[in-house]
C-alpha cells in the first residue's frame, strides 16, 4: 500500500488520543489525585490533543470500588466534575471492556453525558459481544471504536474475518492494538495495510495503540500513520501498563500540525509525572518487559518480577522461554 504521508507531511485527519488516565491507571489502580486529573485535562486542552480517555467504564458489581480509584469506573458525574460541560475542542472518551462493563446500566444517552466516544476493547473471540456494545452506544449518539487486543496472537484468517465483521458494523474506528509490545515496524506495515483496506472498503478510521516493551511504540505509531492510520494513542511520559505506550511528548513533537503544542505537556511532566516517580510508581521500558515482548507474552509475569525487585534476568528469560514452549 502506498504511503499516505512523509516525515514532513501535514495530515489534517490525524487525531491524537491521550490514554494516560486509562492505561496509566493500570500502574497505580487508578489512584490519581483530582489535581493530577485536572492538570492532565488542561495540559491536553492547551496542547491541542484531540481526545482524552478518562478511564474504564467498569462494572461496580464486578470490581470492588474500595480497591480502585474513581477512573476505573469513570462515571459521567466524576468526569463532569473535571470538565464541566467541556465546551472545548477536546473530546472525551472512556473504554468499555467486553465482559467487564454493565453498558446498558452505566452508559447514558450522549445528550446526558460529557463523553463523546466509547472505545470497546475486545479479543477476536468476543467480537460479537463487542459489536453489541458498539451498536447500543451508536444508537445513544456516541462515536465508537473497536480495539482488537493482542492482535500479535491472531492468525491472518481469523483477523480477516474479524475485520470484515467489524467493517459491516456501525463502528467508526478500528484499532490495531499491540498489547504485548511484540510487533516490529515491518509487521505493523502489513497490519496497517490490512486494516486500511477494510477501512477504505467500509469508510472506517483506523487507529493504533502501541506498547513499548521493545522501545518501538513511537516507531510503530509513526510507521503506521505514514500508511494512513489516523487515530494515534499515546500517554504522557509513556505512563501505562508495564513498559508503557507511545509517549505523548514524542508524538506531539513529531506531528506537523501547528495546532499541537508540546510545552503544556512538558510542564505537566515537571509538575505531576515526576511526583508519581517520587512516590515510587514504576513503569516504562525495562529488561523484564523486553523479554515478554520478544516472546509475545502478556506482561503479567514481568510486572510480578519487577514488583519483587528481582534482577535475575537470565533465569527469568529461561522461565519465560520454557513457559512459552508449552
Amino acid at each position: 500500500m502506498k504511503k499516505k504521508g512523509e516525515l514532513v507531511s501535514f495530515r489534517p485527519d490525524i487525531k491524537v488520543v491521550d490514554c494516560t488516565l486509562r492505561d496509566g491507571g493500570l500502574v497505580n489502580s487508578f489512584m490519581f489525585t483530582d489535581q493530577f486529573v485536572k492538570d492532565l485535562y488542561y495540559a491536553n486542552l492547551k496542547s491541542g490533543v484531540d481526545y482524552m480517555e478518562f478511564g474504564y467504564r467498569a462494572s461496580k458489581d464486578m470490581f470492588d470500588e474500595s480497591k480502585f480509584g474513581k477512573w476505573k469506573f469513570a462515571t459521567d458525574e466524576d468526569i463532569r466534575a473535571v470538565v464541566g460541560e467541556n465546551d472545548t475542542g477536546l473530546k472525551i472518551s472512556v473504554m468499555a471492556d467486553v465482559g467487564r462493563t454493565d453498558f446498558k446500566r452505566d452508559i447514558a444517552p450522549k445528550s446526558e453525558s460529557p463523553v463523546d466516544m466509547i472505545r470497546v476493547a475486545t479479543y477476536i473471540n468476543t467480537i460479537p459481544s463487542a459489536l453489541e456494545i458498539v451498536e447500543y452506544c451508536n444508537k445513544l449518539g456516541y462515536e465508537t471504536t473497536v480495539n482488537i487486543m493482542a492482535v500479535s496472537k491472531s492468525n491472518d484468517a481469523d483477523l480477516d474475518d474479524a475485520l470484515e465483521i467489524i467493517g459491516q458494523s456501525c463502528a467508526d474506528t478500528i484499532y490495531i492494538v499491540d498489547s504485548y509490545g511484540s510487533l516490529y515496524p515491518e509487521q505493523m506495515r502489513r497490519l496497517a495495510a490490512k486494516y486500511l483496506e477494510c477501512g477504505e472498503k467500509y469508510n472506517k478510521h483506523i487507529g493504533i495503540h502501541a506498547h513499548n516493551n521493545q522501545q518501538l511504540a513511537f516507531a510503530n505509531t509513526i510507521e503506521t500513520l505514514t500508511m494512513g492510520v489516523s487515530y494515534l494513542d499515546s500517554t504522557v511520559s509513556s505512563l501505562g501498563r508495564g513498559a508503557g505506550n507511545c509517549p505523548t511528548e514524542l508524538l506531539l513533537g513529531f506531528l506537523k500540525n501547528p495546532k499541537y503544542n508540546i510545552t503544556p505537556v512538558l510542564k505537566f511532566i515537571e509538575n505531576d509525572i515526576l511526583k508519581l516517580k517520587e512516590e515510587g510508581i514504576i513503569w516504562g521500558y525495562d529488561i523484564p518487559y523486553l523479554l515478554t515482548g520478544r516472546l509475545n507474552l502478556h506482561p503479567r509475569d514481568a510486572i510480578q518480577f519487577t514488583s519483587e525487585h528481582r534482577t535475575d534476568y537470565a533465569d527469568f528469560y529461561a522461565y519465560l522461554y520454557d513457559k512459552d514452549s508449552f
